[in-house]
């Protein structure tokens, strides 16, 4: 079969197209023929090695333990191994595979049964694949980290990204108001998913001015730790998902401090892959209450240049490679 193979940290310059051999599903496996990869920072963060922690994620220090990248598959089961008792031959499937080595930048790929969930009816295999990672990484920090509440003061900084558009669409779908935080071009798109107000970064400080807020979700992003806590309402939560390492570790390292002092709470989000919640986002993609935003779809022999089009951080919503 056809894959993306990378033996090397490194640029995009590292991934190389080449012929490997198709897995066999082991016990309780799916051998699934991938229609479609989205792509992940991830997936970014395990190519380049950087930071250093990134390393741990993929399992090898010096050189990546696991080779093919690709942790948000959408596709149809081929095969299926012993004991599998949920899925069949002919099952549309999309899921999370990340906590099984990735692999999905590939023609085909075996993961467990636990990680899949049966594909959204009339949602096609690309908008299937955009949404795993993102979307319940959204959910999870709505839901579950910030306790959103009916009728509170949603702000969703970095709005426009893969992370940011499933939030603003989840915390419309819970009821909360939403104020997105992203670039003027974008402002059109995420009224459109469902924010009552948009602040364009490049002109208003949305900590210095304006509402407190209930909940902020920071998907995306570089604002100094001490900029949330001011926009924070009493009472208010901070979630870090995503941004620069700088930003996600001040909420690793400082917010269980500062949240000692008043009573505002703020923290980095671990979100995990979860085959409930990756239900829950399958339902609500099949109702249209939320959507994929896809920005581009790359075929998987471009896939150099759909990560170096990533890169440069303007990507509407998601990108991701058919195969």
């Amino acid at each position: 079969m056809k894959a993306i193979v990378y033996t090397q940290y490194g640029s995009p310059d590292v991934l190389q197209l080449q012929e490997v051999a198709r897995p066999l599903p082991e016990k309780g496996e799916l051998l699934v023929k991938v229609h479609a990869t989205g792509l992940n920072a991830a997936d970014r963060l395990g190519l380049s090695g950087q930071p250093f922690i990134a390393r741990l994620a993929m399992g090898g220090l010096r050189r990546p333990k696991h080779t093919i990248l690709g942790a948000d598959v959408a596709g149809v089961v081929e095969a299926v191994g012993s004991g599998v008792t949920t899925f069949r031959p002919g099952d549309a499937v999309f899921g999370d595979i990340s906590g099984a080595g990735f692999g999905g930048l590939a023609e085909y790929v075996c993961a467990p049964e636990g990680v899949w969930a049966l594909k959204p009816e009339g949602v096609s295999f690309e908008q299937a694949a955009a949404a795993p990672m993102a979307a319940v990484t959204a959910l999870q920090g709505l839901r579950d980290k910030g306790q959103l509440r009916a009728g509170q003061r949603v702000l969703i900084h970095g709005a426009s990204g893969g992370v940011g558009t499933f939030a603003v669409q989840i915390a419309a779908a819970l009821r909360g108001e939403v104020t997105a935080v992203c670039s003027a071009r974008n402002a059109d798109m995420v009224r459109a998913l469902g924010a009552t107000h948009v602040i364009d970064y490049a002109r208003e400080d949305f900590a210095r001015n304006g509402p407190r807020y209930d909940l902020i979700l920071a998907a995306n992003g570089h604002r100094p730790i001490g900029d949330y806590r001011r926009a924070l309402a009493p009472g208010g939560v901070y979630v870090v998902s995503g941004g620069s390492m700088t930003q996600i570790f001040q909420g690793i390292l400082l917010g269980p401090v500062l949240s000692r002092f008043g009573d505002k709470r703020m923290g980095n989000l671990a979100a995990m892959p979860n085959v409930d919640d990756l239900a829950t986002v399958g339902e609500w993609l099949e109702k249209g209450t939320i959507r994929s935003v896809i920005d581009r779809c790359y075929p998987l022999e471009k896939t150099a240049e759909a990560f170096r089009y990533l890169e440069q951080e303007h990507a509407r919503g998601k990108v991701v490679i058919t195969v």
